[in-house]
């Protein structure tokens, strides 16, 4: 029996103050968290998936407030419409309906960019929005670093027994053949080969005249290669920090994927030596993903850098003007692993600076504390570093 986790995203919450569109990656568990946390005497869920559902709404739109009345059990239900991009005209009679009667609706989709396509209406404020990501620390039961780094946090791929055939499956049916459905990527060779190269490259900083140089196409094609995947959720970018006073800071972003299972399916990793280059950047990428996590549940809205400068001084994360942090996966930290935090501390724009490693030996030097990666998570989500 699948292992069940306690989600930390609450939709009754959301849905108390607004409507909400729930966006985030396929497999990611928002039908399972729907199906969980909303009690169905008060829910109407479209589920848009299915094929005889889809084709009478895409016929109908207009149907939707008689569909909603017709199977509806008290005078103001939740309405769910699941991956909402699928017919994005149903949003026409969602605006409708918010204001005649005051209905609730969670609007689930695991792509923006078909909406943005059709220029649809987004409901005018009428909903915020929120993400759902992977499992994060305090819904995993364990503390197995590895298996993070290695397999990612994916529900479905975290509780698997099969979990390298369970993300090679992700990547082949999800990852080309389904956005190339969708019409996303016309040429899924030049996407596959994209996705490659995209995982090896991620958490770096970006050159995108050199990719497009390496993988034979143009620098716009390999832009909106980049673009679909924020647009699908499946990576985001990080933009430098540019409030340096005494350093000039560099102008190219990195971008980090969502999921280091998915990117060791994209690159066909299958192992992680721990001394390896690979082991590091999995290290940082996960506790990266854990930190955007943490602000969209929490709603904190606050922005996620990283700081280089031109003479190659860098810190790997800053939330917002609040805190910086250095991640190594060593087990010994050395006086260079925090040059550059101390480099970014004499710029006074950071309160809060940190290094974070696999060291065991916690403690406070020059204003930078040094902390084990379970003290970092514990902290973190116990809301006592942002």
């Amino acid at each position: 029996m699948a292992k069940t986790h306690q989600r930390i995203l609450n939709l009754r919450e959301l849905l108390e103050k607004k409507s909400f569109f729930l966006f985030g990656p396929r497999a990611t568990g928002k039908s399972t968290l729907i199906r969980r946390q909303l009690q169905a005497d008060s829910t109407v869920i479209i589920d848009l998936l299915g094929l005889r559902t889809y084709r009478e709404f895409l016929a109908h739109p207009e149907g939707l407030e008689d569909f909603v009345l017709a199977h509806a059990k008290i005078e103001k239900p939740t309405v769910v419409i699941d991956e909402i991009q699928k017919i994005p005209e149903l949003l026409n009679e969602v605006h409708r309906l918010i204001e005649a009667r005051g209905w609730r609706f969670l609007l689930t989709g695991s792509s923006a960019r078909s909406l943005k396509a059709k220029g649809v209406n987004f409901l005018a404020g009428r909903a915020w929005t929120a993400e759902l990501f992977p499992l994060c620390h305090p819904e995993i039961g364990d503390l197995d670093l590895d298996k993070r780094l290695r397999f990612g946090t994916l529900p479905a791929v975290y509780n698997s027994n099969y979990p390298d055939e369970d993300l090679d499956a992700y990547v082949s049916t999800y990852l080309k053949e389904e956005i190339l459905s969708e019409g996303l990527a016309r040429n899924l060779v030049a996407f596959s080969d994209f996705l490659k190269v995209a995982g090896l490259s991620q958490s770096k900083v970006m050159n995108m005249n050199k990719l497009a140089r390496d993988l034979g196409i143009s620098q716009p094609t390999v832009r909106s290669y980049y673009q679909i995947l924020q647009d699908t959720f499946i990576g985001t970018m990080l933009p430098p920090l540019d409030l340096s006073k005494k350093r000039k800071a560099i102008t190219h972003a990195k971008f980090f994927m969502f999921d280091m299972g998915v990117v060791h399916a994209m690159t066909e990793t299958r192992s992680l030596d721990r001394n390896s280059t690979l082991y590091g950047d999995a290290f940082e990428s996960y506790l990266i993903s854990e930190v955007k996590a943490y602000v969209s549940y929490r709603r904190t809205k606050d922005q996620l850098y990283f700081w280089r400068t031109t003479s190659g001084d860098e810190v790997d994360l800053v939330v917002g003007k609040k805190a910086a942090f250095e991640f190594k996966a060593t087990t010994k930290i050395q006086t260079s692993d925090v040059d550059g935090l101390r480099r970014l501390g004499e710029e006074q724009i950071i309160p809060f600076l940190a290094v974070v490693s696999q060291d065991k030996f916690e403690t406070v030097n020059h204003g930078i504390r040094r902390m084990h990666w379970q003290t970092f998570l514990a902290d973190l989500w116990a809301d006592k570093l942002i």
